[in-house]
């Protein structure tokens, strides 16, 4: 089986480390991964603003580079979601966004639905974590119980979070345009946050806005993306 990692504009900048744990992870599970150098920003930025033309040509470009991929996967809902359920709204009759679309996965939904791994080890045996469903992911994509499943499996003790289904306020650009309505959300989220040893998930965007407020208000507390505490799960 032939992969191709689709790294995303944030992770890439800010959270490198969970596109190498996502290549350590799926080729310790017997997957061929490739990293297509040509790899842009999916045109989700562009997109959810309204600018549907400026959108197009990146869009475009990411069916270009990822073509010959049999799967593409990201340590990303938002921009999983992004292709599996906007380019072919963006790309009408588009027959090759189509087929990426139905070929793309985030990390843990491609783990679970498509190689069928339930449990990836032990490593996080004992460990308290706190986990933030990400509005694209849960609400777009359908992925709820595979995170879950895959660090519960891993040892992990998944803490009570009132708000965990909750949005953060991030929203992409929303936390630019709405800024005191984001933050607001924000305080939510993290007025109600357990007391976790590390908070995690799907969507470095999401992980950004949170541990920066969290910055804000003195709270010391891990963010790790989901791909880096599941390849901690299989390194042990």
């Amino acid at each position: 089986m032939r992969v191709a990692l689709f790294i995303t504009c944030l992770a890439d900048q800010f959270y490198a480390e969970a596109g190498v744990a996502a290549v350590k992870l799926l080729r310790a599970l017997g997957v061929e991964v490739d990293f297509p150098q040509g790899q842009t920003c999916c045109g989700q930025p562009a997109f959810n603003a309204g600018y549907w033309e400026e959108a197009r040509p990146l869009a475009k470009r990411t069916l270009e580079v990822f073509a010959e991929a049999e799967y593409v996967v990201l340590p990303s809902g938002s921009c999983a979601s992004m292709v599996r359920n906007h380019y072919p709204e963006l790309l009408p009759g588009n027959r090759e966004a189509l087929a990426m679309a139905e070929k793309t996965y985030e990390l843990s939904q491609f783990l679970v639905r498509v190689l069928g791994v339930e449990k990836l080890g032990e490593g996080l045996k004992g460990r308290k974590v706190a986990y933030h469903h990400g509005c694209h992911a849960l609400r777009e994509l359908g992925v709820r119980e595979e995170p879950l499943l895959l660090l519960q499996n891993a040892g992990a003790e998944i803490l009570p979070w009132e708000a965990w289904e909750e949005c953060c306020g991030f929203g992409g650009l929303f936390s630019v345009k709405l800024p005191e309505v984001s933050l607001a959300m924000a305080d939510r989220k993290l007025a109600t946050l357990p007391e976790a040893e590390v908070l995690t998930s799907t969507d470095a965007g999401c992980l950004l806005h949170l541990s920066g407020r969290m910055g804000k208000k003195g709270k010391n507390l891990r963010v790790a993306p989901l791909a880096t505490l599941l390849w901690e799960a299989y390194a042990g």
